[in-house]
């Protein structure tokens, strides 16, 4: 029964913030790289810990959240990038609660669905628990990253093109990404161009690439906020001091909180703990960059 009302409760959720979005394509035609790729993509609940997630992506998209009548618009946009170990994506924690907190701050947010490795049962859980050991899993884990940081470029060029048909300042423009999702919002920051250069990046309990890890500080590196947990079961609070520390050598603008308590995946996820204050000090360090106005 409470499985159920969960499930219920989750569906209710995605219908609200569904409704009257905009869905774009991130590319004309297939995404380059996975032209070939012919699985659909899947929103479900049935898997082993019973939470919505989506897999299967294929044809990488932005979906457009513009600001509520709560609140007047800020002119900032968001691109926000869900984690779940480029198998799924933590949608509610990590997708629509995220894009409705936004909303309700006056930021227009666009959650980023980007490719994913294919999932050949229902359970993107099941199969990333069994690819921990499976040999060739790594190498196309690798292959399918790069495709999903490719997206992420995507989605930013996109939102910075079209800046003016949503009354975005296209100096205002920003990324955050959540465990797999920090993978693709940290590595935006290299090798960028003027069109997908972000001008902020969150880094929520984010993983890296070792190419990101070995790559210099860009001397135009966007101010970078970095939330993690010390008792994050995969010890990625070790990865966001690694990665701080690059920030602040190379003279880059950095903010880390990394909380006693508070494990990994905790997203929007209210625990009654301090780390549920994460998105608090996200808008002061957006506001105190001079990011956020109004």
């Amino acid at each position: 029964m409470y499985k159920t009302f969960t499930c219920s409760l989750a569906l209710l959720l995605a219908l609200a913030v569904h409704a009257q979005q905009r869905v774009i394509p991130l590319y004309p035609g297939a995404a380059p790289g996975s032209e070939n790729w012919t699985w659909s993509e899947t929103e479900s609940v049935k898997n082993m810990y019973h939470s919505n997630a989506i897999f299967n992506v294929s044809r990488p998209t932005l979906t457009v959240y513009l600001p509520d009548s709560s609140h007047a618009p800020t002119g900032m946009a968001v691109i926000v990038c869900p984690g779940g170990g480029f198998h799924s994506l933590s949608i509610m924690q990590e997708g629509y609660g995220v894009v409705k907190w936004l909303q309700s701050k006056g930021i227009t947010a666009f959650l980023l669905k980007y490719r994913l490795m294919h999932i050949q049962g229902s359970d993107p859980y099941q199969q990333e628990n069994a690819d921990r050991t499976r040999k060739a899993a790594d190498t196309e884990r690798a292959a399918v990253e790069e495709m999903a940081i490719a997206d992420g470029r995507q989605a930013l060029a996109y939102v910075r093109t079209h800046a003016a048909d949503y009354g975005i300042d296209p100096k205002r423009i920003g990324i955050i990404g959540f465990s797999a999702g920090g993978v693709i919002s940290l590595a935006t920051a290299f090798n960028a161009t003027p069109e997908n250069r972000p001008d902020f990046i969150g880094f929520v309990y984010g993983g890296v690439t070792p190419a990101t890890m070995q790559a210099p500080v860009p001397a135009d590196a966007p101010p970078l906020f970095i939330a993690a947990a010390s008792d994050d079961q995969y010890d990625l609070h070790l990865v966001a001091l690694k990665v701080y520390t690059k920030w602040v050598t190379a003279k880059r603008v950095a903010e880390m909180h990394v909380y006693a308590k508070g494990g990994h995946g905790f997203g929007l996820r209210k625990q009654n703990l301090p780390s549920d204050s994460w998105t608090d000090r996200f808008l002061e360090f957006l506001t105190q960059q001079g990011l956020l106005k109004g």
